[in-house]
């Protein structure tokens, strides 16, 4: 009798885990549909600015003009760097967060082998932890992009990098995140999102046509603001993708849990099954032990 209760018990907190994880999994997914969204909406406004950038940086080459830009230039000699690594505030994430933190301690090897100064920055506590753990100290840590990140907040952090660089404070900035491809392909990557490079690399020309602009002001005028919009908006994609690519990996995984939890019960009701079959066994051989006593 005290193995069947044993068993019940334990038939009660995987009921209950499954509960919790059915939930998680529900809910991850609704996030994971608005997020998706708003990345979605992301890519084809980043996509646009950088057809615009291309085809205003390709009719200010065929007038013979000259254009450059502190974002632009590439430093002959990188001295001071900057690692963005995004990872979540929560876990219960299978592996999104390991592989963003593995090519983010690639990243800090290669500048170690390279004698360059980086600064790693991170954005959430699961990162935050990780690299305390490792005791690798961090010059600036965010918990506040959530799973809805606003484009005020990271407007705020590009222009602080901005800054940094055109002062000659930085002459690299590297974003650790895991790239948003569908819904089954999401990948972690390393981007160099500061020098821009070439302003034709924005966006591809080819089998597009030939769009005719009229300036008001200037050329120059209008690539001063849209060269940071740029990469402004390259950077809040990041994040975006980051977000989505979370809700995934929770979603899958809160999915794998709530299975494992259903074979799990099943299993264990087998078990008790078995165990109660076995108890009145035992109580049917001791009564007819006793009436065989008695005759």
């Amino acid at each position: 009798m005290a193995k069947a209760r044993a068993i019940i018990k334990r038939l009660k907190a995987v009921r209950n885990v499954r509960k919790i994880t059915r939930t998680m999994e529900l809910v991850a997914t609704a996030r994971f549909k608005k997020a998706m969204d708003r990345a979605v909406e992301a890519a084809a406004y980043t996509r646009k600015i950088s057809e615009i950038v291309a085809d205003l940086s390709q009719t200010l080459s065929g007038d013979g003009s000259s254009f450059s830009h502190p974002l632009l230039e590439q430093r002959e000699t990188e001295k001071k760097s900057v690692l963005l690594v995004i990872t979540s505030n929560r876990g219960l994430c299978g592996g999104y967060n390991g592989g963003v933190l593995r090519l983010a301690q690639g990243r800090i090897r290669e500048a170690r082998a390279g004698q360059l100064e980086l600064n790693v920055e991170v954005s959430g506590k699961r990162g935050i932890g990780y690299f305390k753990f490792q005791k690798i100290p961090t010059a600036a840590s965010y918990t506040h992009f959530e799973d809805k990140p606003t484009f005020e907040q990271v407007d705020e952090l590009g222009s602080r990098f901005i800054d940094s660089f055109v002062r000659g404070e930085i002459d690299r900035l590297d974003v650790a995140f895991t790239q948003f491809e569908s819904m089954s392909r999401q990948k972690a990557v390393v981007q160099t999102l500061l020098p821009i490079g070439k302003l034709q690399d924005g966006g591809s020309t080819a089998g597009r046509p030939k769009v005719e602009y009229e300036f008001l002001p200037s050329p120059k005028e209008i690539l001063e603001e849209i060269v940071p919009a740029s990469f402004k908006a390259r950077l809040f994609k990041c994040f975006l993708d980051a977000a989505v690519s979370e809700q995934i990996a929770r979603m899958v995984a809160m999915k794998s849990a709530t299975e494992n939890a259903d074979g799990m019960i099943r299993s264990i009701r087998a078990q008790y099954n078995r165990a109660r079959q076995s108890q009145i066994t035992s109580e049917l051989s001791e009564i007819i032990g006793g009436a065989a006593a008695l005759e």
